[in-house]
C-alpha cells in the first residue's frame, strides 16, 4: 500500500468533501498537468480576491454586506492557496536525503 506522503494532494475535493490524491511518479501525466493548471488558477484567483478585498477595506463608505462578501471570498481563496502550498510542500525533496 502507498503511504499518503507519497501521494500528490490534488487541489480539489471529492463530492463528499474528502481530499483527493494522485498516485503517479510522472509529473507530466494528464492529471498532474490538470492539477498544476488548477493550482495556478487558484493562486491567480487569490490575487484578484486580495486586490478586491483591499479596495473594499480602503473604501470608508463600504457597508457591512460588501465587507462580509470580501471577507468570505478572501477566506475561500486563502483555503485554496493554503491547500496548494501544503500540496507543493509535500512534494519537495527531503533536505536530509541525498
Amino acid at each position: 500500500m502507498i503511504e499518503t506522503s507519497q501521494l500528490r494532494l490534488l487541489p480539489w475535493r471529492s463530492p463528499e468533501g474528502k481530499p483527493c490524491y494522485l498516485s503517479t511518479s510522472d509529473p507530466n501525466s494528464r492529471v498532474s498537468r490538470l492539477a498544476d493548471k488548477v493550482e495556478e488558477e487558484q493562486i491567480e484567483c487569490g490575487n484578484v480576491v486580495l486586490e478586491g478585498a483591499q479596495e473594499v477595506l480602503a473604501d470608508q463608505a463600504a457597508g457591512e454586506v460588501a465587507v462580509r462578501f470580501a471577507l468570505t471570498q478572501a477566506v475561500l481563496s486563502l483555503r485554496d492557496v493554503l491547500l496548494v502550498a501544503h500540496s507543493r510542500g509535500e512534494r519537495l525533496p527531503d533536505p536530509g536525503v541525498r
